[in-house]
């Protein structure tokens, strides 16, 4: 007798509902070479932040655009970035069905809040669930977990603290690259690139011994050695944190 020809068999598999935190791509224009070149701009120097994480793509800004989305070009750019995208929401029914054709899912839309970020990534969307509404969080809570380095990050390296805070008792070299979900601690010299709040947390701060970076970014704002850090808190001690969406540069007495 084969196997699971009987009633008594419990199956192989069971199909259950399930939650999925998931980034929403707030997509304000249907120009794609546009979006590409926006794209590699912020998230060129940061490959690693999206580690084929599943996103929701939210059309509510284009949805009055007469111009098609090619979705499955917007599909292999968002991939070429590492992120995963599996659904659409906010759309019109050309566009929702054009998705669709392109193998996306739709995501029914939510209510945004009012003071929405402005930012093409920041957006965090929870519980995507089958039949479930989409419920939408600007500001993600802070985890409790901490990456603590004791190793002075190189040129040409990369340290990343997901889900949580990330604290370096050594120097960040020129040519580093330290991420963090939370905030970055850096309890040494910082010239390298420092970004916090890489999943969209606006409170995040960037706390440094010596600040020297070729890079600062909390939430996807972000400011390079092209545009100069105040006198001030040059080579000193002091942290970088958001003001609405400004960078606020301030020393720390210690």
């Amino acid at each position: 007798m084969a196997a699971g020809s009987t009633g008594q068999h419990p199956g192989f598999f069971d199909i259950k509902s399930a939650s999925l935190t998931l980034v929403a791509v707030v997509l304000k224009t249907t120009d794609l070479a546009a979006l590409a070149d926006e794209l590699q701009q912020r998230l060129g120097a940061t490959p690693d932040v999206f580690d084929q994480e599943p996103v929701v793509i939210d059309l509510a800004h284009v949805a009055a655009d007469a111009t098609p989305v090619d979705f499955a070009a917007l599909v292999a750019l968002l991939r070429r970035h590492r992120m995963l995208p599996i659904a659409v929401r906010g759309g019109n029914a050309e566009q929702t069905l054009a998705a669709q054709e392109a193998g996306l899912t739709e995501a029914e839309a939510g209510a945004a809040p009012r003071g929405e970020v402005k930012e093409v990534i920041k957006e965090v969307v929870r519980e995507v669930q089958v039949e479930v509404p989409v419920e939408v969080r600007v500001e993600v809570p802070v985890s409790t977990t901490t990456l603590i380095i004791d190793k002075p990050v190189r040129s040409g390296q990369q340290v990343y603290a997901k889900g949580g805070d990330l604290v370096m008792l050594a120097a960040v070299n020129p040519g580093a690259e330290v991420i963090a979900d939370g905030n970055i601690h850096v309890y040494a010299p910082l010239r390298g690139k420092a970004i916090a709040g890489a999943k969209g947390n606006t409170a995040a701060r960037i706390f440094a011994q010596c600040l020297e970076p070729e890079l600062v970014a909390i939430a996807g704002t972000y400011r390079t050695t092209e545009n100069p850090l105040p006198p001030e808190v040059v080579g000193r001690a002091a942290q970088v944190r958001l003001d609405g969406e400004r960078l606020v540069f301030e020393a720390i007495k210690l």
